[in-house]
């Protein structure tokens, strides 16, 4: 492509060289200086330099050529630069400038020569238009490659947060989640599935052949990939010497496409070809404690029995207040010590039951509306001596256990009845838990004082609470066995904290005879100061 004749610069290889070499140069400094700082949308001096060496480099090369070599098309890479890495403006600015730089070179040397010929400047117009169709071309392209780079780049970005999330989510669910593929192996598990599976994490690096127990996981997991259809069912995982596993298992396969679609993609595609083949498939697991479920149908239940109780016992309040007014009025005309006596027992039961019926509206009210009861200043040791007594004598066999009072006559803000509800319940609970009948794998310890608050302590020789019911032991309606409803040790808490204790539960040692052994502890601290009376009485009107 000859659209540029030389006007008789004395061809000299040295210029040449000299010429490549300089540029070369040149365009090495420009790479140290400049490959990490591309051009703005408006170009500053050191990319216009480096546009303008290559302009002038290319010229001077075509005005010394000597032979049939011709650097014309050459003019062809500093237009694609601009349009590539500038704005559309420029783009067409350099394509203008290189235009007129060929059609002046075609004048000059026509006027030189004397040869008006028309071809060659038919020829450099046909570049010219070809190197504008270029510019235009290449930088339509290169907005769209950006535009296509930027929806990478954000789809990439977005997907990268979604996974964050996502993981997020699943390691924080109380559910546990497992990713099984076709081959039973394990691709991904969060810490609640491995709790509930009895394994350290991470749980992902096992097979569901791995252990026997895990049978039923295996067999839903084969029958969910060979319906292609969710599942869902209660199995039980038998570990040997162990206590069996309840779960709630739920199944999904990650394509929803029908057996259909999937054999026409497959007949389409090729046997083993179909990017939707069974081993590509992914079978999401959820795993649920059926202790759990089956505390939350508990407590939707008994949730409906607490509202019935409370009214109920809203209803009784008004004849144990007739009661107790007839009884007082009838005790002022009893004159004989054996009426007096009944009538006595009379008040005293009316006064129990009416406690009893502020409890249960006590648990039924939101937690805005419990009033804290009338905390009286009891000695802590004196009390639970007497309740300790009469534990014992209910069941003097099974209730063997140590009492070591360690407060003297230090004084508490409790009530106490409700001190003796929280001792029982505790001492019932630890007697039904213990691991053997000797005296001393049973014992109840008080302390405290010199600025610590009094504590009462109920110990028990006896393996550890399961860590999935540590988490719940003061919940409502939650409780290890079946036949439990899960309240004593939710009314144990509430007792404590209408009176401004609290209660806990830790693995602590004891001394026996045996020497220091293991168990379970439930330690309740006390408010070491009378707490003023609330004026509300005990038949005061409340909302259910």
């Amino acid at each position: 492509m000859q659209t540029w004749t030389s006007t008789g610069m004395p061809p000299s290889m040295p210029w040449s060289w000299a010429l490549s070499t300089g540029y070369l140069v040149v365009a090495l400094v420009g790479w140290v200086l400049l490959h990490h700082k591309p051009p703005a949308a408006h170009w500053r001096w050191p990319w216009l330099l480096l546009l303008v060496a290559d302009i002038v480099t290319i010229c001077l090369l075509q005005e010394m050529q000597t032979g049939r070599m011709y650097y014309t098309p050459l003019l062809a890479l500093p237009i694609l630069t601009v349009s590539v890495l500038g704005p559309m403006r420029m783009a067409l600015a350099t394509t203008a400038s290189i235009t007129l730089l060929l059609l002046g070179a075609n004048i000059l040397s026509a006027w030189q020569g004397g040869n008006f010929s028309s071809d060659g400047y038919m020829q450099t117009a046909l570049v010219c238009a070809g190197f504008f169709a270029v510019a235009y071309l290449t930088r339509q392209l290169s907005l769209r490659l950006a535009y296509q780079e930027r929806q990478a780049r954000q789809s990439r970005q977005a997907a990268r947060t979604h996974a964050q999330v996502n993981s997020l989510i699943i390691a924080n669910l109380s559910e546990g989640v497992l990713v099984v593929d076709a081959e039973q192996q394990v691709r991904l598990a969060n810490p609640a599935a491995c709790e509930l599976l009895g394994l350290p994490p991470p749980l992902a690096l096992h097979n569901l052949h791995d252990m026997a127990l895990w049978q039923p996981l295996r067999d839903m997991v084969a029958h969910t990939y060979a319906s292609g259809q969710a599942q869902s069912q209660h199995v039980h995982l038998l570990a040997e010497g162990e206590r069996p596993v309840g779960l709630y298992v739920r199944t999904w396969l990650t394509t929803s496409l029908e057996p259909e679609v999937l054999a026409a993609e497959a007949e389409h595609d090729g046997a083993g070809e179909s990017l939707l083949a069974p081993h590509l498939w992914l079978c999401v697991i959820f795993l649920n404690d059926l202790r759990l479920v089956e505390a939350r149908i508990r407590t939707e239940k008994m949730a409906a029995m607490g509202r019935m109780s409370a009214a109920v016992a809203h209803e009784i309040r008004n004849p144990l207040a007739a009661i107790l007014q007839a009884n007082a009025l009838l005790a002022e005309d009893l004159d004989q010590p054996a009426q007096q006596r009944l009538s006595h027992m009379v008040e005293q039961n009316a006064q129990r039951l009416a406690r009893i019926a502020e409890d249960v509206l006590d648990i039924a009210r939101v937690q805005q509306q419990i009033q804290h009861a009338d905390s009286r200043t009891l000695t802590l040791d004196a009390e639970l001596s007497t309740i300790w007594h009469e534990w014992q004598q209910q069941d003097a066999p099974q209730r063997q256990g140590v009492f070591a009072p360690g407060c003297g006559q230090a004084q508490i803000a409790f009530d106490s009845e409700h001190l003796r509800r929280v001792a029982i319940n505790l001492l019932d609970n630890a007697a039904r838990h213990r691991a053997s009948l000797l005296a001393d794998g049973l014992q109840l310890h008080t302390g405290g004082g010199q600025g610590e608050p009094f504590w009462m302590q109920v110990w028990s020789e006896g393996p550890p609470v399961e860590a999935s019911v540590e988490k719940h032991l003061f919940e409502p309606f939650f409780s290890s066995q079946s036949r439990s409803t899960g309240l004593g040790l939710y009314i144990c808490r509430e007792l404590c904290q209408r009176h401004g204790g609290s209660i806990s539960y830790a693995r602590a040692e004891r001394p026996t005879a045996r020497g220091p052994q293991p168990g379970n502890a439930f330690t309740v601290h006390f408010r070491g100061q009378q707490r003023q009376p609330d004026t509300a009485s005990l038949f005061d009107p409340i909302v259910v």
